[in-house]
């Protein structure tokens, strides 16, 4: 009789010998395991945020140059440039190659962190919380979030990185329409002076501020972070493209999304957050008080076409810088170990 026949007849085979002196108390193996268990979560966790931090810096490398003629053209008039292309041609013209980088380094030390706290985040609230919050899972992958809970942690995940995202994308904001090739004639010789300058004028509350529209702009996250899991698992089931390609594609298609349903929002706070200080800064008087006077104020002076002013340079932008920051993100997840 096989060892299979004794089971079905209701035989077992006997255990194993257990050696006792490796045997530990229910107690101490309790512990152990939920010891393993944290080192692994924080060994993910440590993992997410390093990839972030890689993702960051393919992006701002990539991007940087787009989004600063995507700022200008958004908070100009329209007849300072009569295009991308012309205000690209300008800005080389007058202020040289490097005035593409203008404001790169407040992104470069704070995009890091944002796009790891960001990522982390999203991989802790999917995998984690909103598991048990969102009673959506697939019933053939009840481990796997579905795309509206994708989008749901990238809300959160948006909403808890504009409190780093304010202060330096206000920052970068004002030193890329410094329009001065001298140094000396700027109003902020670089990032640490703007800094300063701001808080000793405004305090912290001028250095935040945009942070409403921040919040606003990033609740959009919804979109990318939502329609990325659809993109993705559309590629998986029907192509046989390797995991990096489908991470390119992907991405890039759902920034793409993103930035039509998040454009008009993006050009309000650039508006505000370029908008005069006042006060012991000498920058100017200040225009607008709250975000629907700046909304009001771009529809006024160049109608439903204002809110999408600079949008060509941002759509050629999100597709390589966004797509290679998530390739970057995913590649590094896969390399750590």
């Amino acid at each position: 009789m096989s060892g299979s026949d004794s089971l079905k007849d209701g035989l077992s085979l006997p255990p194993p010998p257990i050696d006792k002196r490796l045997r530990l108390p229910e107690g101490q193996n309790a512990i152990a395991t939920k010891s393993k268990a944290s080192n692994a979560k924080t060994k993910k966790d440590y993992r997410g945020f390093v990839a972030g931090v890689f993702s960051g810096i393919a992006k701002l490398s990539v991007g940087h140059p787009f989004d600063t003629i995507k700022v200008r053209l958004q908070t100009t008039q329209s007849t300072r440039f009569k295009g991308p292309l012309d205000c690209l041609l300008q800005t080389l013209r007058n202020e040289g190659v490097t005035a593409l980088y203008k404001g790169a380094t407040p992104p470069l030390m704070g995009w890091m962190v944002m796009d790891s706290v960001r990522l982390l985040f999203e991989h802790v609230f999917s995998n984690q919380r909103l598991r048990t919050i969102i009673p959506l899972a697939s019933k053939d992958t009840p481990d796997r979030l579905p795309a509206f809970g994708h989008g749901i942690a990238g809300i959160m995940a948006g909403s808890t990185v504009s409190f780093i995202a304010a202060p330096v994308e206000h920052v970068k904001a004002r030193l890329q329409i410094q329009y001065a090739a001298d140094k000396k004639q700027r109003l902020y010789s670089g990032p640490v002076d703007c800094t300063r300058k701001i808080l000793r004028h405004h305090g912290i509350r001028g250095l935040y501020h945009g942070l409403c529209s921040t919040l606003l702009f990033r609740s959009f996250f919804f979109f990318w972070w939502g329609t990325y899991d659809i993109f993705s698992r559309v590629m998986q089931k029907y192509t046989k493209l390797s995991a990096p390609a489908i991470n390119f594609w992907a991405g890039g298609l759902s920034a793409q999304v993103f930035w039509i349903t998040s454009y008009p929002s993006d050009v309000v706070k650039q508006r505000i957050m370029t908008d005069p200080l006042g006060g012991g800064l000498g920058d100017g008087e200040r225009k607008f008080r709250r975000w629907k006077d700046a909304a009001i104020a771009v529809g006024r002076e160049n109608g439903w076409r204002g809110y999408w002013r600079g949008f060509l340079p941002c759509f050629l932008r999100a597709f390589p810088a966004n797509a290679m920051a998530l390739v970057a993100f995913e590649g590094v997840m896969r390399w750590l170990p």
